[in-house]
C-alpha cells in the first residue's frame, strides 16, 4: 500500500519526478504508525532463542520458525504477571503487538502473555525435568522419611485465602487439633515458585525450643486447576526444596489425578488438602476408643493374674502339711535319733577301749628294747680297729690344714687389697683438701671465732681476722670504710661468695 505522511512539512521531490521526499525520521514515524493500526494485536507462534534477561528487568528474546525469525522484548512490569517463563527451546505462543525499532531499523513483538504451544510441549518439558531431577537421585525411596504419629505442631504452606486452608483446619478440629503454623503464599503466577520453596526452608531453619515452635510435619497445599495453573509446583526450586527439608513434608497439590514434581520429592503424597490433614494427624476417637480398649485389656490381663495366682496359691496351701503335724513328727523324729545317740555313744567307746587294749599290747616293753640296743652298739664297737680310727683321724687333721693354709692366704690377699683401697682414698682425699688450694697461693680467712669469710662485706672496719697460708697462721685487723665492690663482677644473689672448697 501507499505510506502517506500525516504532518510535516511538504516534501520535496525532484524535478521530472511526483515522489515525495522524506527524511529518516519521517519515514520511520510513517512505518511505526502504519505498522501498529495494521497489526494491534496479534497471536505469534514459534520457538524461543537466545532468551536473556537483562540487569531493568526486561527480557529479550527471538521467535523463530522453519522460515524467519521475530525480534521480542517483554518489559519488566510484564515480565512479573508471566505465568511460563520462557526458555530456549520451548515452542511457545506469544499475544502482543508489532511496533518497530528505529534506532536499529527492525520490527519486534512486545510480549503481553506468553502459552506453551499446546498441552504436549507441557507435557514433554515436565516429563525431561522430571527425568533430569530422578536422575540425581531426588526421587529415590531411601531418603523418605516416616511421619511422626502424633504432631505437636503442623506446618502448612498455601494460600491464606483460599478454601484449602479452611478445609485443613477444619479437618484436624474434627480429627486430632494440633497446633497450626501457616506460611501465606501465592500458589500460581510469576514468583509463586520461589516463594514456597523459601516457605519450606524457613520452617527447616526453625531451631527446636525457640520463640516459634519447630513443626514436626509440612504440608504443602493448594486446589485443582490446569496443568499451567499448577506449573509453580513443578519448578525444580520447589521440588528441590521439599528434597533438601529435614521437616517430614506432605504434598497435597490439586485433585487426586493432578500429579506435579513435588509429589516425588514429598515424603507423602496426599491426593487432596484434607487427606494431607487425615495422612498428619489420627482420630482423636478413635485413638481414646483404642486406648480404652488398651486399658480394658491390661486390666482384664491384671485380674487374670491375680485369679491364677490365688487358685495356684490355694493349691500348694492344700499339698502343704499342717504345722501342728510337722512340729509332732519331728519332734518323734528328734526323740529317735536322741535313742539311737545315746546306743552310739556307748558303742562307740566300747570299740575305742578294745583297740587301745590291743594296741597296748602290740607295744614292745622298754627294758627289752633297751636290751636289744645295748647288744647292737657292743656289736657296733668290736667292729671298729684301732688303726682305722687312726687312719681316720690323720686324714682329718690334713684335711683341716690345708683349709687353714688357703684360709690364711685369702685373709692376706683380703688385707693388702684393703690398704691399697685406702691408701688410694687418702691420696683422693688429700687432692680435694683446702690445704693443696692454699698451695696455690690462696688464703684461708677467719673472724676471731673461728668461723669461714668467704664475703667482702662481713670483713667490717676494726674487725680482727686470721689469715691462713699453706705454712702457717698469721693475725690480721681490717682497716679503711669497708668493702669496695670489684668492677664488672656481680654479687651474688644472697651477698655471699660461694665456698673455696
Amino acid at each position: 500500500m501507499a505510506v502517506q505522511p500525516s504532518s510535516g512539512p511538504v516534501a520535496a521531490t525532484q524535478p521530472g519526478s511526483n515522489l515525495p521526499e522524506y527524511s529518516v525520521g519521517e519515514l520511520s514515524r510513517a512505518l511505526k504508525r502504519t505498522v501498529e493500526d495494521q497489526f494491534g494485536r496479534v497471536r505469534v507462534r514459534g520457538e524461543v532463542s537466545g532468551c536473556k534477561l537483562h540487569s531493568s528487568g526486561h527480557c529479550y528474546l527471538n521467535l523463530k520458525d522453519q522460515d524467519a525469525v521475530l525480534a521480542a522484548v517483554c518489559w519488566r512490569g510484564t515480565v512479573g504477571r508471566l505465568a511460563l517463563r520462557p526458555e530456549d527451546g520451548m515452542e511457545v505462543i506469544c499475544t502482543g503487538r508489532i511496533t518497530t525499532f528505529a534506532p536499529q531499523s527492525k520490527y519486534q513483538l512486545v510480549i503481553d502473555a506468553i502459552e506453551l504451544a499446546g498441552e504436549g510441549a507441557l507435557l514433554k518439558l515436565l516429563e525431561d525435568r522430571r527425568k533430569k531431577l530422578a536422575a540425581e537421585g531426588l526421587f529415590d525411596a531411601e531418603r523418605k522419611r516416616k511421619l511422626p504419629y502424633l504432631p505437636a505442631v503442623i506446618g502448612v504452606i498455601t494460600s491464606p485465602t483460599g478454601a484449602v486452608i479452611r478445609d485443613i483446619l477444619h479437618r484436624l478440629d474434627d480429627r486430632f487439633p494440633r497446633h497450626v503454623l501457616i506460611w501465606p503464599v501465592p500458589v500460581q503466577g510469576e514468583g509463586a515458585a520461589e516463594k514456597i520453596a523459601a516457605a519450606i526452608a524457613g520452617f527447616n531453619r526453625i531451631e527446636p525450643g525457640g520463640a516459634v515452635p519447630r513443626p514436626d510435619v509440612l504440608i504443602v497445599a493448594r486446589g485443582g486447576g490446569s496443568l499451567e495453573d499448577l506449573w509453580a509446583f513443578n519448578e525444580e526450586v520447589v521440588v528441590r526444596a521439599a528434597a533438601a527439608s529435614t521437616i517430614p513434608l506432605i504434598s497435597a497439590v490439586g485433585h487426586e489425578t493432578d500429579t506435579t514434581l513435588i509429589d516425588f520429592a514429598s515424603d507423602r503424597r496426599a491426593p487432596t488438602p484434607t487427606a494431607a490433614a487425615e495422612m498428619a494427624v489420627p482420630v482423636r476417637a478413635e485413638l481414646l476408643e483404642r486406648l480404652m480398649a488398651l486399658e480394658q485389656r491390661l486390666v482384664g490381663c491384671a485380674r487374670r493374674q491375680v485369679t491364677d495366682r490365688q487358685v495356684r496359691l490355694a493349691d500348694l496351701a492344700r499339698a502343704l502339711p499342717r504345722p501342728r503335724q510337722a512340729i509332732e513328727e519331728s519332734a518323734q523324729r528328734l526323740d529317735a535319733w536322741a535313742e539311737r545317740l545315746a546306743n552310739a555313744a556307748r558303742v562307740l567307746v566300747a570299740d575305742r577301749s578294745r583297740r587301745v587294749a590291743h594296741a597296748a599290747a602290740a607295744v614292745p616293753r622298754p627294758e627289752a628294747t633297751l636290751m636289744t640296743a645295748r647288744r647292737i652298739a657292743a656289736t657296733a664297737f668290736a667292729r671298729l680297729r684301732p688303726e682305722l680310727v687312726a687312719r681316720r683321724i690323720e686324714d682329718g687333721r690334713s684335711r683341716t690344714g690345708d683349709a687353714a693354709g688357703r684360709l690364711l692366704a685369702a685373709a692376706r690377699r683380703a688385707v693388702t687389697q684393703a690398704r691399697q683401697r685406702a691408701e688410694a682414698l687418702g691420696g683422693l682425699l688429700d687432692s680435694y683438701s683446702y690445704e693443696r688450694v692454699l698451695e696455690r697461693g690462696f688464703v684461708l680467712v677467719r673472724d676471731a671465732k673461728g668461723a669461714p669469710v668467704t664475703a667482702a662485706a662481713e670483713a667490717k672496719p676494726g674487725a680482727r681476722l686470721s689469715l691462713r697460708f699453706h705454712d702457717g697462721d698469721v693475725a690480721a685487723q681490717v682497716t679503711g670504710e669497708g668493702a669496695v665492690p670489684r668492677p664488672g663482677r656481680k654479687t651474688p644473689p644472697n651477698g655471699r661468695q660461694g665456698s673455696l672448697l
